[in-house]
């Protein structure tokens, strides 16, 4: 008797459940609106150098990412080693890391940006193998962009020199 009712609620569970998907299935929104939550961008990063208010540098950078995913990265760099206790090594990241993240609501494009900008104090250390002094910037925000147009995320002067570092982006929206 017990198995029977056991088998009878395993059926009665089965029906309920195939009719909550197919319930569930015709309320779900058509492929158009769901690609419309996926809408992909471009950013495209330049990172001006100005000394004496005269660019004489620029990187650029570009990363595609759909909007209302998690934070995308770039990364271009070098790992170095470095001793932290006896026979303990770390690794550290220098060079360039920028993460962003897009969200589109009603319409305005919201950015946020994190850049981390790091260099060796002194050029020649990168290949001695004692503590490297490094220099770092960063650069962090949260803006609503004109898709096509460049807005400048931000600016941060060296400490170090007469230099300044300019964070610009402009988003396009792809197809």
């Amino acid at each position: 008797m017990f198995r029977k009712r056991m088998l009878w609620m395993l059926v009665a569970m089965c029906f309920w459940w195939a009719w909550f998907g197919v319930a569930m299935a015709q309320d779900s929104p058509p492929v158009a609106d769901h690609e419309k939550m996926l809408t992909p961008y471009r950013l495209d990063f330049s990172l001006h150098e100005v000394e004496n208010g005269k660019r004489i540098n620029t990187r650029q950078y570009s990363m595609s990412l759909i909007q209302g995913v998690q934070f995308q990265e770039l990364k271009i760099g070098t790992r170095v080693p470095v001793e932290m206790k006896q026979g303990e090594i770390q690794y550290l990241d220098v060079g360039t890391n920028i993460s962003a993240r897009v969200q589109e609501i009603k319409s305005v494009l919201d950015l946020e940006v994190h850049a981390d900008l790091s260099n060796f104090a002194v050029p020649d250390q990168a290949s001695k193998t004692t503590m490297p002094v490094l220099r770092q910037l960063r650069i962090s925000g949260t803006t609503v962009v004109d898709i096509g147009k460049p807005i400048v995320i931000g600016v941060v002067d060296d400490p170090n020199s007469k230099r300044q570092f300019q964070l610009e982006v402009t988003a396009t929206k792809l197809k």
